[in-house]
């Protein structure tokens, strides 16, 4: 009666792996840091271009609604009117969903990796490195507000397709909406700066001697986009901008 082993045949072919090599590499926890350092830098180049256009609108209504128009003519007559912008949201929106994921089962595997009742002295932390989780979760409802507020218009008070200058300035008008803005635009700058630090980190791009040029990117980028992005509402709101 023959005996059957666990082990497999010599020369019998290996069973393919359930799973591939991006599936193992997205299931690590390093993939998953590579995951939210990457879409988090895709995600902060699509920020810079989007504040610069934003202060488009220091220039005059013609300035900001041409621009605006410009961007749906980009790829022509290669791409169809407004595709660019189509495949840049699709984009956008993907690498949204990769960080948030990726940060969402991140956190759920350091809360299960801590023993209940275990204490220990932790390093001390910055206000940014702490509030890190509420940042994320604050800018996600507000890019679903923005998203209803300057894209689809439904919740804006002028709803004027092709003419955001006009759109921009009344919803900023409103208290409230104003009010979301700019703290939305704070938890963006804490966001940012210890985000960009963290990926340079996973991405290996930190060293002894690089370390004091990240950081001060880091502020720099934080501060440049958090005044980019505040000057808009605050001038409207303040009458400079009508």
């Amino acid at each position: 009666m023959a005996v059957t082993t666990g082990t497999r045949p010599r020369g019998a072919a290996r069973r393919p792996s359930a799973s591939g090599p991006l599936a193992a590499l997205w299931g690590s926890t390093v993939g998953k840091k590579a995951a939210m350092a990457v879409s988090g830098l895709a995600m902060l180049g699509y920020l810079v271009l989007h504040m610069i256009g934003n202060l488009k609108i220091f220039f005059g209504a013609g300035e900001l609604n041409g621009y605006a128009a410009w961007l749906r003519t980009i790829g022509q007559p290669f791409l169809g009117h407004a595709w660019f912008l189509w495949i840049a949201r699709v984009a956008l929106v993907a690498a949204v969903v990769v960080h948030g994921v990726a940060a969402y089962q991140l956190s759920r595997r350091d809360l299960a990796a801590r023993p209940t009742g275990y204490r220990h002295t932790r390093p001390r932390q910055t206000y940014a490195t702490r509030t890190m989780r509420w940042g994320g979760v604050i800018l996600a409802l507000f890019i679903v507000w923005h998203i209803l507020d300057l894209t689809t218009l439904t919740v804006n008070p002028v709803a004027d397709p092709g003419h955001p200058y006009q759109n921009i300035v009344g919803a900023f008008h409103t208290w409230y909406d104003g009010g979301i803005y700019c703290v939305a635009m704070l938890a963006l700058g804490l966001h940012v700066r210890h985000g960009f630090w963290s990926a340079a980190q996973t991405l290996g791009v930190n060293s002894a001697r690089r370390d004091k040029a990240l950081k001060l990117t880091a502020n720099l980028l934080a501060l440049v986009l958090t005044a980019g992005f505040l000057s808009v509402p605050i001038a409207v709101m303040t009458g400079v901008v009508r």
